[in-house]
């Protein structure tokens, strides 16, 4: 069977035809490193994991590229909004450090916390600082072609009316947004709706030599510069999330096609968003949630993996603590099966005896992956099969089959025979102030406040317990 994804330029399902035979070139939107990524970040980047598991399992020879965009990203990115504050700049600030040192520790993060959620290394990670010059080429590039303008002291905007095509990904055409425009016209360019390419700005802290003065360059034609260098013109699947699509797409395809360097991208893929609690990610709300808060109460890698992965990449996902924990079981059960069946096979050797139900089992699972990465359907595919193999436990050879049928379903899942550290438990110096004195008024024989510093801590996510031999804490999760 072909692999079939929804393409989001035409918005259906198309099989998955490589522009070269056998190999799959594909860039993922990356991080913008500023922060630590939270869960809705990472949903997304394992869209990009899942499709290059697939892709690494069928026998495409991958190219995988994911950047890391470490200047130029605003706070407010409206296509038409040259002026916003840029995120690295503002965390720099606030922390009172280089927004190069900034870009690099939350780089290093984002690099730790794939890796514990057990993401394959792509290929390249370019840096959007280390590209300036592409950035400046494919800039000219447009400047001969038409498609853009310089500004004296301002910088370059692409021109959005000179690209017939413009609003094909996202539905927002010219005359779409001119109907519904209320944004501010900006008489230094030709059209509201003009972006930039590159900026010059005395304030901004990053900046670089270019033709057209020193300044830095706008969000979106790094992607557009990094995928040429990395991809070339043409290539087969860009992904990101759904909250890429416009402006930050809709604008890389205007770039690459209005600079002709080819195509683009054949196939665009879109995670969409994911909410907590049914609400929107919101630090204010109390809903916020970074692969690092997940770790500190507790889950493991292979855990926070698996729920982010169990639904379709297509539906909205709502992420909750109580359905993490459900989560969590469910993925225990197939490694506890692993495990049975490991110590089952203990002196056996392979045969070529063919197990038809685990066969039939297989090749449901790689059609639900087929059909646009089903992968709510391959899990229970998979979870029908575990729950058969442990009413009747295979031995020996059998359960060898049994163990190969599930590291070709971990293939793409990465949770059955990862290995995770246990997870480090510690209290901040606060919380562990807390419980010296709520021993001191436990002692003192003061219950109510020795319950409201117990309920201060169960807010912060510690569970006191008072038993016979004293008290003892844990993370709740």
């Amino acid at each position: 069977m072909t692999l079939r994804l929804w393409n989001t330029m035409e918005n259906k399902l198309v099989d998955l035809e490589p522009v070269t035979p056998g190999e799959i070139r594909m860039y993922n939107c990356g991080p913008t490193v500023y922060s630590d990524p939270h869960i809705g970040n990472f949903r997304s980047f394992l869209l990009g994991d899942l499709l290059r598991r697939a892709f690494d399992q069928r026998g495409f020879k991958t190219t995988q590229v994911m950047n890391i965009t470490d200047v130029g990203h605003l706070t407010t990115d409206d296509v038409a909004d040259a002026s916003g504050e840029d995120k690295l700049e503002k965390k720099a600030k606030e922390e009172g450090l280089d927004p190069f040192e900034i870009a690099l520790r939350y780089e290093k993060m984002f690099h730790q916390n794939a890796s514990q959620l057990h993401l394959l290394k792509a290929h390249e990670y370019p840096r959007a600082t280390d590209h300036i010059p592409e950035m400046i080429q494919m800039i000219e590039q447009l400047l001969e072609r038409g498609h853009a303008y310089a500004v004296k002291d301002v910088g370059v905007y692409f021109r959005v009316h000179s690209f017939e095509k413009y609003g094909g990904l996202s539905g927002n055409t010219l005359e779409n947004l001119d109907s519904g425009s209320r944004i501010e016209v900006d008489e230094r360019k030709e059209s509201a709706h003009d972006f930039a390419l590159w900026k010059i700005d005395d304030k901004h802290l990053m900046q670089w030599d270019s033709p057209w003065g020193r300044g830095f360059p706008g969000w979106h034609i790094e992607c557009s510069a990094m995928s040429l260098k990395y991809l070339g013109g043409t290539f087969d699947i860009h992904t990101g999330g759904e909250d890429n699509i416009f402006p930050h797409h809709e604008c890389e395809i205007a770039q690459s096609v209005g600079a002709g360097v080819g195509e683009f991208a054949r196939i665009w893929v879109h995670a969409r968003h994911l909410l907590v609690d049914g609400q929107k990610m919101s630090k204010s709300k109390g809903n916020f949630y970074t692969i690092n808060d997940l770790v500190e109460r507790g889950f493991r890698g292979h855990e926070i993996r698996y729920s982010l992965i169990c639904n379709h990449y297509r539906q909205p996902m709502n992420f909750t603590i109580d359905g993490m924990d459900g989560d969590t079981k469910a993925v225990q059960r197939l490694r506890t099966l692993r495990k049975k069946l490991e110590e089952a096979s203990v002196g056996s050797t392979a045969d070529t005896e063919v197990d038809s139900p685990l066969e039939e089992s297989k090749r449901q699972f790689d059609a639900c992956i087929d059909d646009d990465l089903n992968l709510s359907g391959a899990l229970g595919v998979l979870h029908d099969r575990v729950r058969a193999l442990g009413r009747d436990l295979p031995e020996g050879s059998g359960a060898l089959r049994a163990l190969e049928f599930l590291r070709h379903c971990d293939q793409i899942l990465g949770v059955i025979f990862v290995e995770d550290e246990a997870p480090t438990l510690s209290l901040t110096d606060s919380q562990q102030q807390l419980i010296e004195r709520r021993e001191t008024a436990r002692a003192e024989r003061e219950w109510s406040l020795a319950d409201q510093i117990r309920d201060q801590l169960l807010a912060e996510g510690i569970l006191i317990e008072d038993g016979p031999t004293g008290t003892t804490w844990s993370r709740q999760r």
